[in-house]
């Protein structure tokens, strides 16, 4: 359930600009503009060493965003060019980005080798730093290829190095993937002491991607203690923090340990829903390893549920992509889960073969020599540590008695000297003066970049509220032709990737809650694509039945997207009703995106089932269904009285005496409680109880419902 944590970002000292970008890319979650920014850069470099240093960084950009591709010929390309200058800097920083993208996408072998290349390369031109982050990603390789004590040892090179040259940002990161190592053996008080530890020197430098991993990691150890409560709440915390800033490996990381959780305690169909979650992520950003532990915890779910085709399925899954990647502790599961499986439907000789074969990979991670390589690896580094820091005190003491011996020469050679070297030393003071009022200066004007680049940003971020409270219908428009009707809008950030929606042509009323990929920045940049493409198929194409609409929204949105140079698998889930006047009553006409529809009938919440597919890019896509209701007066016996669209921010929301997700049911038992209610009460009830329900833990996604009465 623990994971290496994502390979260290190496900064170059280039130019202030490079630095600021790649700040901003990570503090800023703006992906989008400090790659387009990066790009314009190198459009306009001339020097090639320059031109290295953006490479990587772009590489580093892409890889983040897992877009594995792009990053992988980007750092080609500064390899390449790096190699003909003889950069040899350039070159380490090119081998370490490819070993990154590797390990990324499960070639961890090949992961390994370019990063032995960089080490080398480091070495030789005795770059610390450099050297510090080979280590540490060698460590990573060989942490998932289930030989612990090579991976503490490099870990502990690592985190030697990085105090010798007082890098406090990697420190923490290696504390992090200590302390995994230590939780894979089951050693939970160094584990949990190194992850405090990382977070400690994470929180001094504002470093909130190790933040979110260090909590995830420690919510997997309290799991695996039988500490739901406390689990939790560190995972809570983690999905937060990942879900803000776009971080999907570590996201995908919290819902694989919630879904451990509700496993543990027995809540089978909630624990299949996180693990779905974890695996439709593990899916979009290439993450082989996270998807066979997804694999492999729904087929022993299911086999506990003694739904058995469906969990061979997933077992077979689990332990295809282990082999693949030849990642141990993947198998190891896979076999356990399989024997367990064999046992349960009879057939126990094939069960006692692959208990075995759980047996030797079990023994092959954890087997007693391991644990004494690791303890040694420990001693070792205290050992040396200690040894340093007394070698330095002996130092300090020799110094002082040379210096007392020496003391009566120094201070009668100092009389006959005293005005030379007044001179000499005021000469000193004062052209150090003038350099560190350069350096000051420097300094300053760096901070003032960097906070203005920031004050940009978030100035721009503020802006873009504007701009997509501009695309959504004010109240009184939504009041005017829906007067019955509320609006439950809740952003998780500044700006939402929710949007509601409201457009009426001719007779017809058509409004829609949806649902847009992520939130913050890049969920509101994709829902500005989607509200577009819903006005253009209403308004230019003349477009008013739903299924048809949305059938028209994918295409144009996919037309969108396919402009970008990148595999942008972004989207929309999406509820869209229209109403219109018919004899006797009103007409509804519906479909959607992965959201449903529910509406009271003879007291009864009942639903519109959505179609399984969103709006964007997959494979082997269907038209939309239209779902057609006559709805008439409730006197007359009519089947609705109250239409309920909505995103699934509410349901998911984390909260409760056991930190647990709302969930629909619970949702629908709400709305069915207060339907009778007006529409601005059902409103505040709604609010009321979510705010109750999430109490002191962060809102983890955007909120949005419509009740709307007919």
């Amino acid at each position: 359930m623990v994971k290496a944590t994502t390979f260290r970002i190496q900064h170059s000292k280039f130019i202030i600009l490079c630095i600021v970008y790649s700040s901003l890319f990570i503090v800023g979650n703006a992906q989008n503009k400090v790659i387009d920014s990066l790009k314009k850069v190198l459009a306009t470099a001339r020097d090639d060493s320059n031109k290295v240093i953006l490479l990587d960084h772009l590489c580093g950009a892409y890889d983040y965003r897992g877009n594995y591709s792009a990053a992988d010929s980007l750092a080609r390309k500064a390899l390449q060019l790096a190699e003909k200058l003889g950069y040899k800097n350039g070159m380490g920083s090119a081998y370490r980005q490819l070993g990154n993208v590797c390990y990324d996408k499960g070639n961890y072998a090949e992961a390994l080798e370019n990063q032995m290349q960089s080490l080398k390369i480091f070495q030789e031109i005795n770059n610390l730093q450099g050297v510090a982050y080979a280590y540490g990603n060698i460590g990573n390789n060989y942490y998932l290829e289930g030989n612990y004590p090579e991976a503490l040892k490099n870990q502990f090179k690592s985190l030697e190095i990085d105090e010798k040259i007082g890098n406090k940002a990697d420190m923490g990161t290696t504390y992090i993937d200590i302390g995994i190592i230590y939780g894979v053996q089951k050693n939970y008080t160094d584990a949990l002491n190194n992850l405090l530890l990382g977070v400690k020197y994470a929180q001094q430098v504002g470093d909130s991607n190790s933040i979110a991993n260090a909590y995830d990691n420690i919510g997997s150890l309290y799991e695996n203690q039988n500490k739901y409560k406390e689990a939790i709440k560190y995972l809570i915390q983690s999905l937060g923090i990942a879900k803000s800033r776009g971080l999907r490996e570590v996201e995908g990381n919290c819902y694989e340990n919630i879904g451990c959780v509700y496993a543990d305690e027995k809540h089978y169909d909630e624990a299949m829903d996180a693990f779905q979650q974890c695996l439709t992520i593990d899916s979009i950003i290439g993450d082989k390893e996270g998807m066979g532990q997804a694999y492999h915890y729904m087929g022993s779910i299911l086999t506990h549920m003694k739904k058995y085709g469906e969990a061979k399925q997933y077992l077979d899954k689990a332990l295809k992509l282990g082999l693949e990647i030849h990642e141990k502790e993947n198998i190891m599961n896979a076999y356990n889960s399989i024997a367990e499986y064999d046992s349960a439907t009879g057939n126990y000789s094939k069960a006692f073969a692959d208990y075995k074969q759980f047996i030797v990979f079990r023994d092959s991670l954890q087997n007693d020599e391991n644990i004494k390589k690791i303890v040694s690896e420990q001693m070792q580094y205290e050992f040396d540590k200690k040894q340093a820091e007394e070698k330095a005190e002996q130092d300090k003491r020799d110094a002082i008695a040379v210096s007392d011996k020496r003391k009566q020469l120094i201070i009668t050679a100092s009389i006959g000297a005293g005005l030379l070297l007044v001179l000499i030393f005021s000469s000193i003071l004062f052209s150090r003066f003038r350099i560190t009022q350069r350096q000051k200066n420097i300094i300053e004007r760096q901070k003032s970049l960097v906070e203005e680049k920031n004050k940009e940003i978030l100035d721009s971020i503020t802006y873009a509220k504007r701009l997509q409270d501009a695309i959504l219908p004010p109240m009184s428009i939504v009041e005017k032709y829906l007067p019955e009707s509320f609006v439950l809008y809740k952003p998780k950030d500044i700006v939402a990737g929710d949007f509601y929606w409201l457009e009426k042509t001719g007779a017809v009323i058509l409004i829609a809650a949806a649902d847009c990929t992520g939130h913050g920045v890049p969920g509101a940049m994709v829902s500005v694509v989607c509200s577009n493409a819903l006005n253009r198929t209403v308004k230019e194409f003349k477009i008013t039945e739903p299924g048809k609409i949305l059938d028209k929204v994918r295409e144009l949105v996919l037309e969108t997207f396919e402009k970008s140079e990148g595999d942008i698998k972004d989207g929309m889930d999406i509820s869209l009703a229209s109403l219109s006047p018919c004899e006797g009553g009103m007409l509804l006409k519906w479909a959607g995106a992965y959201n449903s529809l529910w509406y009271m009938q003879h007291g009864e919440m009942k639903e519109l089932p959505a179609d399984k597919q969103p709006i964007g890019k997959m494979d082997n896509p269907k038209p939309f269904t239209t779902h057609t209701i006559k709805l008439s007066p409730p006197s007359e016996g009519g089947e609705a009285g109250m239409l309920y669209l909505f995103t699934d921010g509410y349901a998911d929301q984390f909260g409760g005496p056991k930190g647990k997700k709302f969930k629909y049911k619970q949702l629908q038992e709400r709305l069915l409680a207060i339907s009778h209610q007006p529409m601005a009460e059902q409103k505040m009830a709604l609010e009321r109880t979510l705010e109750e329900w999430k109490g002191d833990l962060e809102q983890v996604d955007d909120v949005l419902v419509i009740g709307i009465k007919v």
